[in-house]
């Protein structure tokens, strides 16, 4: 069956993570996606591990279902395919900073004047607002920006960048409620829009969320931060690391009662939530020191039995053999006709009436791309010389 983005036609001018990983989730939801590339191709299909030259793993996971057209837009010929496929789409949506995209004729007053409906969602470093506007950025520099390796500085260890693309994944899913909201808008008004996300932006408001504390007042009434959050890691057991969480009032009397400590039950500086809140440093230290005592085997029946959030603090190669995921089919073998087989996610979510169908493998460089010209309207012997002008290229 079609998902709920079906009929959707999207222009995906975009490179990299944020926005391939946007575009992969709206194709996931059904729309039509054309990723443009240039001959050199998307930098992510150079990463490895890859089995097949230009096929990189974050390539794969970051592109399914979407079609690949190979067009050089700094010739006319290919900036005029382009305007073509505008004519005919629902959404544009690119990663390049908006100068960019106005030296190549692309900007959005442009393209309005061909399709009034057009929603055209820009997204990259900084909003043109500010006076960081046209700044080059990657995840590093806005995680820095934001104050994310900041954070484990403040807890005594050197300063690190989270271990995941975050500021990338975090702006992606930014651009996906923005294109579906503004799809919602279109049927509402009859026009479209320019829509801008930027990584700053997104991120701080991520970052923010947890930490703005006593400076969400002018003046402040207190630092930032987020106390709980900092005494907050997996606890060591005797045999090696657990997460769990005893956090309102039930568990936290379940949780005594299970291990047998009902002097804490009495003390008053953890009786109610609040109270718990104020010493919570004490907490997580009684905690830390009741948990070394068992192995993770015994943690995890006990604390099934009286009712206790735990996780186990699993290797990504263990989150790969998850049985809850294998059962849920979050993971499927694809069947690569270049790759083999080839492990992929589903589409997190669920839809009783219009579930997202099963995706396309990533596209090879051009693999569509003599099939969206014509759909475009080029005749055979056009698109063959548009690919020997070196305007194209046909896989």
């Amino acid at each position: 069956m079609p998902g709920p983005l079906a009929d959707v036609r999207i222009l995906d001018l975009t490179t990299v993570v944020m926005g391939p990983f946007a575009t992969q989730i709206l194709a996931e939801l059904g729309a039509d996606v054309i990723k443009i590339e240039a001959h050199e191709g998307d930098n992510m299909r150079h990463v490895g591990p890859l089995r097949t030259p230009g096929m990189g793993h974050l390539y794969l996971h970051l592109n399914r279902g979407k079609r690949c057209l190979v067009l050089d837009l700094k010739q006319a010929e290919g900036r005029e395919a382009l305007l073509r496929l505008v004519q005919r789409a629902d959404v544009l949506v690119y990663n390049v900073r908006p100068a960019a995209m106005a030296r190549l004729g692309l900007s959005y007053e442009a393209l309005r004047a061909l399709n009034p409906r057009l929603l055209y969602v820009g997204c990259y470093g900084y909003s043109e607002r500010g006076p960081y506007a046209g700044r080059a950025a990657y995840d590093d520099l806005i995680q820095g920006a934001t104050g994310v390796p900041g954070l484990s500085a403040e807890d005594g260890v050197q300063p690190r960048y989270a271990p995941i693309n975050l500021a990338d994944r975090v702006t992606g899913l930014h651009v996906v409620y923005a294109v579906t909201a503004a799809l919602y808008r279109r049927e509402r008004s009859g026009h479209g829009q320019a829509v801008e996300v930027p990584m700053f932006e997104s991120v701080a408001h991520l970052v923010l969320g947890d930490h703005l504390a006593g400076l969400s007042w002018e003046p402040p009434i207190g630092p930032t931060g987020y106390p709980r959050l900092e005494h907050r890691r997996p606890y060591a057991t005797s045999d090696g690391y657990l997460c769990v969480l005893v956090y309102n009032d039930k568990q936290w009397r379940s949780f005594l009662e299970a291990v047998s400590r009902p002097e804490l039950l009495r003390d008053e500086r953890f009786a109610s939530h609040g109270n718990r809140a104020k010493h919570i440093g004490e907490i997580y230290e009684i905690l830390a020191q009741i948990l070394r005592t068992r192995s993770n085997a015994e943690w995890e029946a006990l604390l099934q039995r009286a009712d206790i959030p735990f996780a186990r603090m699993n290797s990504v190669a263990d989150v790969v053999a998850d049985p809850h995921l294998n059962a849920s089919g979050f993971f499927t073998l694809e069947d690569n006709p270049m790759e083999g087989a080839v492990r992929v996610m589903r589409t997190p979510t669920d839809w009783s009436e219009s579930p997202p169908g099963r995706l396309s493998p990533a596209p090879q460089l051009g693999q569509h791309s003599a099939e969206v010209l014509r759909e475009a309207g080029y005749t055979e012997a056009q698109i063959t010389e548009l690919a020997q002008r070196g305007v194209t290229l046909l896989a």
